[in-house]
């Protein structure tokens, strides 16, 4: 049982040192690109969203704006509508899981700490974390940071706050 363990232990500290390899590669790839820079001027994006975004988007131009993006991921609302009534439901779930649930992440992060949120996105955030559940204002905000990316990787130009 004693041996079975050790066994055990080292393999896990072999798999350790492959995800710090497959890091380190990552990081690299993400410095040596121009648009991952870019999009990692937007609070909540790191090196995993940066290169998840590259690998999965090739041209922000296959998207007319930010809106048709956050939908391709699933950001958006699910509609429902009989008789000439609209009902708007929770998000579609539809497309992109791992670009969803990594934007989604990164908005927990900022609204995880309300002075960072309110310094960036103003009293907006604020308001909809008053008036919302906090998963609901999450979602909001991850659908917000993947228009920003949209807007970052047509233009080419870094995110700045504005005051």
């Amino acid at each position: 049982l004693m041996q079975e363990l050790i066994e055990h232990h080292e393999y896990y500290l072999q798999l350790n040192e492959r995800i710090a390899g497959q890091d380190k590669k990552l990081k690299q790839l993400v410095e040596q690109n121009e648009d991952a820079q870019l999009l990692k001027s937007i609070p909540g994006v790191g090196d995993l969203t940066a290169s998840q975004c590259l690998a999965d988007i090739s041209d922000a131009g296959n998207f007319k704006n930010g809106r048709q993006l956050a939908a391709w991921i699933g950001l958006v609302p699910h509609q429902y509508s009989t008789g000439g009534k609209t009902t708007l439901l929770g998000i579609s779930k539809r497309g992109n899981k791992a670009l969803r649930t990594l934007f989604i992440h990164g908005a927990r992060s900022i609204l995880s700490r309300p002075e960072v949120a309110a310094a960036v996105f103003g009293e907006w955030i604020l308001e909809l974390r008053a008036r919302k559940p906090f998963n609901v204002a999450v979602v909001a905000l991850a659908n917000k940071l993947v228009r920003i990316a949209w807007s970052v990787l047509s233009t080419k130009q870094a995110f700045e706050v504005r005051v």
